[in-house]
């Protein structure tokens, strides 16, 4: 009497079933994570780089560190 009310459980065509929803759940989770890496990490970094380089005196550094005596090869100015 009560096999008769329970449902036949899916066999074939099981596995197929349920890697297509694995697999478009895995392909929306990692779109989003790229999304999140890029808005989050990726363009925060350019921007600061490309303000960083914006002002940026390439022979003022220079000048500062052979005074400070950084470089080996180079004497400071007022030797």
């Amino acid at each position: 009497m009560s096999s008769a009310l329970l449902t036949k459980p899916q066999m074939r065509g099981l596995l197929a079933k349920r890697l297509r929803f694995h697999i478009i759940g895995a392909f929306a989770v990692s779109l989003g994570v790229v999304a999140l890496y890029k808005f989050g990490v990726a363009e925060p970094r350019k921007k600061a780089y490309a303000d960083y380089y914006k002002n940026y005196d390439a022979m003022k550094e220079f000048e500062t560190m052979r005074e400070t005596g950084v470089f080996q090869s180079v004497r400071p100015k007022g030797e």
